[in-house]
């Protein structure tokens, strides 16, 4: 689904992500964590798999070996940006959300495609 298809709202103000750092927000029943990296927007399931936890959006956020990535903060897995995966563990992963950045605002689906 495109943005141009609709059924996609924005969720929160592109100047409200700091560089490097993390928000949560409720979307449609579930938690996001909202990332900016580098200029790039990306959205994550904001539960820590492990820990069963939202708190996602409090890691670090970085870069390794050019692959943008958050530590979750209680047993600091990492965990791609672009898609999710596990740097760590291959049986581990967050579900990435789409997500857009349009007229200074952030969209997100309003529902998983």
């Amino acid at each position: 689904m495109t943005m141009d298809e609709g059924g996609w709202q924005p969720a929160c103000e592109l100047a409200a992500l700091e560089e490097g750092l993390g928000r949560s927000l409720i979307w449609q029943g579930e938690v996001v964590a909202l990332f900016r990296c580098e200029g790039a927007v990306y959205a994550l399931d904001g539960v820590d798999p492990v820990a069963g936890v939202p708190v996602l959006a409090l890691g670090l956020v970085g870069d390794s070996q050019g692959e943008p990535m958050v530590i979750a903060p209680l047993y600091k897995q990492r965990y791609s940006l672009r898609d999710g995966h596990s740097l760590d563990d291959a049986g581990l992963g967050v579900r990435p959300w789409p997500v857009a950045v349009r007229g200074g605002s952030v969209w997100l689906p309003l529902s998983r495609p």
